[in-house]
């Protein structure tokens, strides 16, 4: 579920993945504008309804909204002397809105000095279910039951979770409406999106971390079933109002069987920040009227969508529906079973080039933390590899060895309260940036990304935004209000061991400022081993060659890779190499654990330098 708080609303047409598809898969995409595949979609349910009477269910993804395509099936319906009968499934079966208020509110965290920007909680796991009021929902059953009865009437029944399981044998045809995250955040920003229970929306802040921890949790497990079970007939994208796809869920089924054949890239979400710099938007021509690209999510898995070419049209299928469908072939069995079904590793552009600043001094939870205040069942681990950097450019990671910690403690406690600044450079260790610098950040570390770099974060599955601020140089957003810091949750989550001499340390569990080692070398390649510790599942590493590079997933293990120095190289299959990508220079590429081997071809001139990132061995035995 996304935790996306301000996408700015720019769709990148660059990422287009090119499968080779059937023509009868291609000629299965219904498009041509909403009334066309509301027509399409109609005609055979109205040619069954002169029979016996058709009950049609759609559900969808938190924010998916039926309104118009139900109208305009409606239409197709009266046009063809047809009764039309629509049902609310929300009304008739869900609990009262102060009764939802009164299980999900005690789940989030209300006190302004724990979490000054109300942004924490507690995930909801009874799923629609939990919300069901028994006696509404079994009359809900009889009266749609009793709607089967008869001829010449299509039943429309609507609602997030009309498809669990309990109601699913109540129908004929099973739809499912689909969006991809960056839409849901901006649908909710737009004010077009209550949560479950609400008749109104709240604050747009207060919206979205209510959807995160029940909303979108709710959704994302019941899309889940849904998908891996096959249990819907018809797969509508939905980003699009205007322009809404429909596909049978075969071929949705089969378009994701073909994409995890190749090496592909997803379709980045850009936000600006207040310490946003200018390389990404510069490189990704990204539009004028955006005030920077501080992160660019490239391919975080719960934020991100795919973007599918399938004959004339393209497809924008949310990353985690993919997933859901192809998570072993993509995954590797061990790693759906290990990580839950999820995608276990994130990835992220962090830039502060000629920026106004440094991102703030932070730090992440770990796993019991996480699990007993947020119900989450993985750390937040991070890494850094810098990748573009300006004068004077710092990586900070750790305390120095002299830092008086609670004397860094009443500093930032008296800058968030007295707006008094605070000397962090006393207190917090730094790297002198450069190209090829990586380190591990293990939750608790202490840690900023400095001002004037581009850096490649790459992270854990924890997918909240469990970044406690402990300093933000009395900064002000960007309307102008001095930013929240996280002072208590970051005291409480802070590792203060790791100091300057423990994280360089060869012999310490905190080394995570390595000196790089070769694990393996060719002619003209070599392949470094660039961070690898106990406490951080992934593995970090770079291939450096001139014109080849041959690697293997052996069937079991996913690798991403970015190109980190260069202009262009080709990923391609060895045994299929038409099954290919390619890469230009900051991009990030899925290399699918079932490929086995495949190779990477220098376009360019010069020698290339491709970072990657794979689980490491021993991932089964980390605690999440």
């Amino acid at each position: 579920m996304s935790f996306m708080y301000n996408p700015f609303p720019f769709d990148d047409p660059k990422p287009v993945n090119r499968p080779e598809l059937s023509k009868k898969t291609v000629d299965a995409v219904v498009a041509g504008g909403t009334p066309s595949v509301a027509k399409r979609f109609a005609a055979p349910v109205i040619d069954k309804a002169r029979e016996s009477n058709q009950i049609v269910a759609f559900d969808g993804y938190a924010t998916a909204d039926w309104k118009q395509f139900l109208n305009l099936v409606a239409r197709e319906c009266k046009a063809a002397g047809v009764d039309f009968v629509s049902i609310d499934q929300n009304a008739e079966c869900f609990k009262s809105g102060k009764e939802i208020d009164d299980m999900i509110d005690p789940l989030l965290i209300w006190d302004t000095e724990i979490d000054p920007t109300l942004l924490y909680g507690k995930i909801y796991k009874g799923g629609y279910e939990g919300i069901l009021d028994e006696e509404k929902t079994k009359a809900f059953e009889e009266k749609v039951a009793g709607l089967r009865n008869g001829s010449g009437k299509v039943v429309a029944v609507y609602g997030y979770g009309c498809l669990i399981p309990r109601f699913r044998d109540l129908y004929d045809v099973k739809c499912f409406f689909d969006l991809t995250p960056k839409t849901s955040i901006l649908r909710i920003r737009r004010g077009e999106y209550s949560n479950i229970g609400k008749e109104r929306p709240d604050l747009v802040n207060r919206v979205i971390r209510r959807c995160y921890y029940c909303d979108f949790e709710m959704s994302v497990c019941s899309r889940r079933e849904l998908l891996r079970n096959s249990a819907i007939d018809f797969y509508f994208l939905s980003d699009d109002p205007q322009n809404i796809q429909m596909l049978p869920f075969g071929a949705f089924a089969d378009i994701c069987a073909q994409l995890v054949k190749y090496p592909f890239r997803a379709k980045p979400c850009y936000l600006e920040g207040v310490w946003g710099g200018s390389y990404m938007k510069k490189l990704r021509n990204l539009p004028d009227k955006m005030r920077n690209a501080a992160w660019v999510f490239d391919f975080i898995p719960m934020e991100v969508s795919v973007l599918v070419e399938v004959g004339n049209e393209k497809l924008d299928i949310n990353f985690c529906s993919f997933v859901c469908k192809e998570g072993v072939n993509l995954m590797g069995e061990g790693c759906v079973n290990k990580f839950h079904g999820y995608f276990p590793i994130r990835f992220n552009w962090d830039d502060s080039y000629h920026s106004t600043g440094n991102m703030s001094i932070q730090c992440h939870s770990g796993s019991a933390y996480n699990r007993e205040h947020y119900g989450e069942f993985g750390r937040q681990d991070e890494s850094y590899y810098v990748c573009v950097t300006g004068h004077d450019a710092k990586t900070f990671i750790g305390f120095r060895d002299d830092a008086d910690i609670p004397q860094f403690f009443r500093e930032i406690e008296a800058a968030d309260k007295e707006h008094k600044p605070c000397d962090y450079m006393k207190y917090v260790n730094y790297e002198e940036s450069r190209p090829g610098l990586q380190v591990m950040l293990p939750a608790g570390t202490i840690h900023s990304s400095g001002r004037n770099q581009v850096i490649l974060e790459i992270g854990s599955l924890t997918i909240g935004s469990y970044t406690y601020k402990m300093y933000d140089y009395l900064r002000l957003d960007f309307d102008g209000k001095q930013r929240p810091i996280h002072t208590r949750l970051g005291e409480e989550n802070v590792a203060q061991h790791r100091r300057a001499s423990v994280i360089h340390d060869p012999e310490s569990p905190d080394y995570i400022v390595q000196k790089p080692r070769v694990a393996v070398e060719g002619d003209g390649w070599k392949e470094i081993i660039l961070g690898e510790n106990e406490q951080l599942y992934f593995s970090l590493r770079r291939l450096d060659f001139e014109k080849t590079c041959r690697q293997d997933t052996c069937g079991e293990r996913f690798h991403v890779l970015s190109l980190v120095d260069g202009d262009q190289v080709l990923v391609r299959s060895v045994a299929h190499p038409e099954r290919c990508f390619k890469m230009d220079f900051l991009d990030i590429v899925c290399v699918p654990a079932d490929m086995g081997e495949y190779e990477i071809v220098n376009l360019g001139k010069e020698p290339v330098m491709v970072h990657k990132t794979m689980l490491r061995d021993g991932y089964q035995d980390v605690v999440l």
